[in-house]
C-alpha cells in the first residue's frame, strides 16, 4: 500500500495564473495533463459510509483502477492509503489493494457498484527538490465535478509529499501560501462532489468523539483532538460564509473554544512560544464570532421576551430593527473574518507547529492514561476555587466559574473513550444541567449590556431591572445544580470508601 500525503488548497482564477508565475517552482519539473475520473459507489452510498473512494481514471488511452481510503482533512491535510493499477473501466479487479479488510469489502460489493459522478480537469504538476531528500509536487487543478446534472468548478493546489517528511511539506505549502493568496480546502474532490450530488441544504456540523486511548503518547493524542478542533471549524466555515442560520457562527466559535480549552489542559507540555504565538490569535477569531453570535442570542431569545413582557412600553418593531441591524453587522465581520487571508495563514501556520511539536515526554506524562487523571484533577480544583467566589453578586466571578467549568466539560468530552461507564454518565448528566444554567445567566448578563446599546435610557433601566429579577430567580436553581454537582465522584476517580460515604470526594463548599 501507498500512502497519500497531501495538502489541499482552493485559490482564485487570478491567484491561479500568479501561482505558476512563482520562483519557487522555477527550473522544476512541470507537466501538464487532462485527467478524467468517474466514481463508483453503491446504491445506498455504503462506501462513502466507509470513506471509501473507487474511482477510475482516463488519462489519455490508459485507464487507472484508483481505490482510497478517505480519513476527513484537517487544515487541508490528507494523509490516507492508496492502490492503484491499470484496468479497463467498469471492471473491478481488487486484487491490487493490500489491505485484507478493504480488498474483502470492495470485493463483497463488487456487483453493486455504479458510476455516481465525475470529475474532469487539467492538472499542471510541478515536481521540485527543496533540499536532498526532498521531492515534492505541486499540481494546480482546473476543471469541474458533474453530478446529477449539476456542475461545480475545481480550481485547487495539491501539494504532495513524494519523499521527506512533512514538515518538508508544510514548508513549501507555507511557502507557496506567502506568495499567493490559497485557503486550506475543507473536503476532497470525492466529498465535494457527494454534497453535490445530494443537493442536501447546508447544516451545521458538530463536534465528533476523537478516537483516543490510554496507550497513546501524549502528545499524539493533543496533535488528534487539536487536528479535530480545525476540522470542526472548517467544516462550518463555508455555512458562515454563505448562510444567514445563526448555528453556523455557534458551532464554528464552538470549535475555536473546544481548541483553546486543548490548549490550556495541554499547556504544561506545550512549549511556551506555541501557546504565546497561537493563543491570542485564537482568541482574537473567537471574539469576533463571539459578538455575532451574541446579538443571534440576544434575537432569536431575548427578543420575543422582551417584545411580549413590555408590550405597550417598549417600541418593539424600532427594537427589533435596532437589533437586526446589529445581527447584519457582525454577520458581516465574521464572514470577513472567514475569508480573511490572516484565517488562512492561521490554519496552515497552526497545522505546521502541530507537526513540528516535540515528542511526549518520558515518565508518566508521556502516556495519555497517566496524563488524564492528573489533567482533569486540575480542572476540577481550578472550578472548585473560582466557586468559592461571591456567585451571587458577582457577574465577573460567574463568568470566570464559566471559563474554567467549560474546560473541564471539555476535557471530559475528549477523555470519554478512557473513562466510559455509569460514572462518567452520571458526572456528564450533572456537569450539562450546571453548564447550561451558565448559559442562561451568561446570556442575561449579556442581554444586560446589549439592551444599553439598543434602547433610548427611559425604557432602558426597566428592561435591565427586569432582566436582574431574571437572573435573581435563577440563582436558587444554580446553587442546587452546583451542589448536586460537587457530590458527584469524578469518573477518573477510583471509588476508595464504602458505598454511600462522600466525605472524601465532596468539593468544597460554593459561596452563593
Amino acid at each position: 500500500m501507498a500512502t497519500e500525503t497531501e495538502i489541499k488548497l482552493s485559490l482564485s482564477a487570478a491567484a491561479a495564473q500568479r501561482l505558476l508565475e512563482l520562483p519557487l517552482l522555477a527550473g522544476s519539473e512541470r507537466s501538464t495533463k487532462l485527467l478524467r475520473n468517474t466514481y463508483y459507489d453503491t446504491a445506498d452510498r455504503r462506501l462513502r459510509r466507509e470513506r471509501i473512494v473507487v474511482r477510475y481514471r482516463q488519462h489519455g488511452r490508459q485507464w487507472l483502477l484508483g481505490v482510497k481510503t478517505a480519513p476527513p482533512l484537517a487544515a487541508g491535510l490528507a494523509q490516507r492509503g492508496e492502490w492503484e493499477a491499470p484496468g479497463r473501466a467498469g471492471d473491478f479487479d481488487f486484487a491490487h489493494v493490500d489491505d485484507v479488510a478493504v480488498r474483502e469489502l470492495l470485493e463483497s460489493l463488487r456487483d453493486e457498484l455504479q458510476p455516481v459522478f465525475t470529475t474532469r480537469f487539467r492538472r499542471e504538476a510541478h515536481v521540485f527538490a527543496p533540499r536532498s531528500g526532498v521531492r515534492i509536487e505541486v499540481a494546480l487543478d482546473r476543471g469541474r465535478i458533474e453530478a446529477a446534472g449539476r456542475r461545480q468548478s475545481i480550481r485547487e493546489v495539491e501539494i504532495e509529499l513524494l519523499s521527506g517528511s512533512l514538515s518538508d511539506l508544510f514548508a513549501v505549502a507555507l511557502d507557496l501560501q506567502a506568495g499567493v493568496p490559497m485557503h486550506p480546502e475543507a473536503g476532497s474532490k470525492s466529498e465535494r462532489a457527494y454534497r453535490l450530488l445530494d443537493a442536501a441544504p447546508l447544516l451545521a456540523v458538530k463536534a465528533q468523539p476523537v478516537a483516543v486511548h490510554a496507550d497513546m503518547p501524549t502528545m499524539d493524542a493533543f496533535r488528534l483532538i487539536a487536528a479535530a478542533c480545525i476540522g470542526h471549524l472548517q467544516a462550518n466555515e463555508q455555512g458562515v460564509r454563505d448562510s444567514g442560520e445563526a448555528e453556523f457562527v455557534h458551532q464554528a466559535r464552538v470549535a475555536i473554544r473546544r481548541l483553546r480549552s486543548a490548549i490550556r489542559l495541554w499547556e504544561p507540555l506545550l512549549p511556551e512560544a506555541f501557546v504565546a504565538r497561537f493563543d491570542p490569535l485564537w482568541q482574537a477569531l473567537a471574539t469576533q464570532l463571539g459578538d455575532n453570535r451574541n446579538w443571534d442570542v440576544f434575537h432569536a431569545e431575548t427578543l420575543p421576551v422582551l417584545a411580549e413582557v413590555f408590550a405597550g412600553r417598549v417600541d418593539a418593531a424600532r427594537l427589533a430593527s435596532r437589533v437586526q441591524g446589529r445581527c447584519a453587522s457582525y454577520r458581516r465581520v465574521s464572514r470577513r473574518a472567514l475569508q480573511s487571508e490572516d484565517y488562512s495563514r492561521l490554519l496552515l501556520d497552526f497545522s505546521a507547529a502541530l507537526v513540528d511539536l516535540p515528542v511526549s515526554p518520558s515518565g508518566p506524562a508521556g502516556r495519555l492514561g497517566d496524563f488524564v487523571p492528573r489533567c482533569l484533577g486540575k480542572r476540577a480544583r481550578r472550578v472548585n476555587e473560582r466557586a468559592a467566589a461571591p456567585l451571587q453578586t458577582d457577574v465577573a466571578a460567574r463568568h470566570r466559574l464559566r471559563v474554567a467549568f467549560k474546560q473541564l466539560r471539555y476535557g471530559l468530552e475528549f477523555f470519554s473513550p478512557l473513562l466510559a461507564g455509569p460514572l462518567l454518565a452520571d458526572y456528564l448528566q450533572s456537569a450539562t444541567a450546571l453548564q447550561e444554567m451558565l448559559g442562561r445567566l451568561n446570556d442575561l448578563a449579556v442581554a444586560t449590556q446589549l439592551v444599553a446599546t439598543v434602547l433610548p435610557a427611559a425604557s432602558r433601566v426597566q428592561v435591565q431591572d427586569w432582566l436582574a429579577a431574571q437572573t435573581a430567580a435563577l440563582l436558587p436553581e444554580f446553587a442546587q445544580l452546583l451542589d448536586d454537582f460537587q457530590q458527584r465522584l469524578p469518573p477518573w476517580q477510583s471509588p476508595e470508601r464504602p458505598a454511600g460515604d462522600r466525605s472524601r470526594s465532596r468539593q468544597p463548599a460554593y459561596n452563593l
